[in-house]
């Protein structure tokens, strides 16, 4: 998720393992250890792509890293901080690292949460801003903010927002089997054969579903309003692997591939290969749309070594692309 959602989630966190003893300090430091999953994305300064990508969201959305580095944090904190109890303080930071992770996996990208074992969760109920989860959360938790630390209400107000939010998670997973039932009858009565599907919520909402269909030789993309009235329709992108020739035996390139999870195109503009992630969409809602969110230039060194450059979004797509949403979300 956000970093804004981590931020708030982290505070909450905190406040409910260690808000009576040390009030608003616990949200500060909940809020801290909210974030601190994500500096993984350093790592994109000093790799390749392909290997940032592989390092996001691994080790430090584990397990392993939330026990590992609780009480080493928790230790430090005690060193400048009244209040000394290292293993209240240890519990606070290992909520607030282990919540991180295990919201990421509701998003599209997923997370490693079994770190070092090769298995990303990714649930794909909820896109990674979603202002339904986070301003009733961040409402909540302003009020308790407000609240003295002793104060029943403080615990309330904080403890109404967890609720609140994960019971939204739950409607999201609801919706999700909703839409994708809705999907595999549409298939059915266009009688469209298919290998696999998955379905995801369209950015900051859940009414409007996306869904990902892999067919034999071509990707299918379609979308579907919990307002429509229309059939759905569905764009189709060959898969065009064959395009990749013998680089499609690369390591680097297999690594690639694992990472989409199979769902990517490749296509040719003036003898340079592009790879596109199907995953996280187009930047449009228009038919057969092919400005993908992540789409990469593959170019080879003179060792024969492909590397992915990801190409550049303009400010005007994403405006576009919100435009175009609020009136898809309204039905077809």
């Amino acid at each position: 998720m956000d970093s804004l959602t981590q931020i708030i989630l982290g505070a909450a966190v905190g406040e409910a393992v260690l808000g009576r003893k040390v009030g608003n300090k616990a949200m500060l430091y909940g809020a801290i250890a909210g974030t601190i999953p994500d500096l993984d994305v350093v790592s994109s300064f000093f790799t390749d792509t392909v290997t940032a990508l592989e390092i996001h969201r691994g080790f430090t959305h584990s397990v392993f890293f939330s026990v590992l580095f609780a009480p080493i944090f928790a230790f430090i904190v005690t060193k400048f901080e009244s209040y000394k109890n290292l293993k209240k303080w240890s519990w606070l930071f290992f909520w607030a690292f282990i919540t991180h992770p295990i919201l990421d996996a509701q998003t599209t990208w997923g997370t490693q949460l079994f770190w070092p074992l090769d298995i990303r969760l990714a649930f794909k109920n909820v896109f990674v801003i979603d202002p339904l989860y986070t301003i009733p959360f961040l409402v909540f938790l302003i009020f308790a903010m407000r609240q003295k630390k002793e104060t029943k209400k403080r615990r309330f107000y904080n403890n109404l927002g967890l609720i609140t939010s994960s019971s939204y998670l739950v409607l999201t997973l609801v919706l999700k089997g909703i839409s994708y039932k809705t999907f595999t009858n549409e298939l059915a009565t266009q009688n469209i054969d298919y290998i696999e599907i998955e379905t995801k919520p369209t950015p900051l909402n859940t009414i409007l579903w996306t869904a990902n269909i892999e067919t034999e030789n071509a990707f299918l993309i379609g979308h579907s309003s919990f307002l429509d009235s229309k059939p759905i329709q569905f764009s189709s992108y060959p898969k065009n692997h064959h395009l990749l020739g013998d680089l499609a035996n690369h390591k680097k390139i297999k690594r690639m591939i694992a990472i989409s999870k199979g769902w990517y195109t490749i296509n040719k503009k003036n003898n340079i290969l592009y790879f596109n992630d199907l995953r996280f969409g187009a930047l449009s809602m228009q038919a057969n749309a092919d400005n993908f969110v992540f789409k990469y230039k593959i170019e080879v060194d003179t060792n024969g070594t492909p590397f992915f450059i990801e190409e550049s979004k303009e400010k005007r797509d994403g405006k576009k692309l919100l435009s175009e949403l609020f009136t898809r979300i309204k039905g077809n």
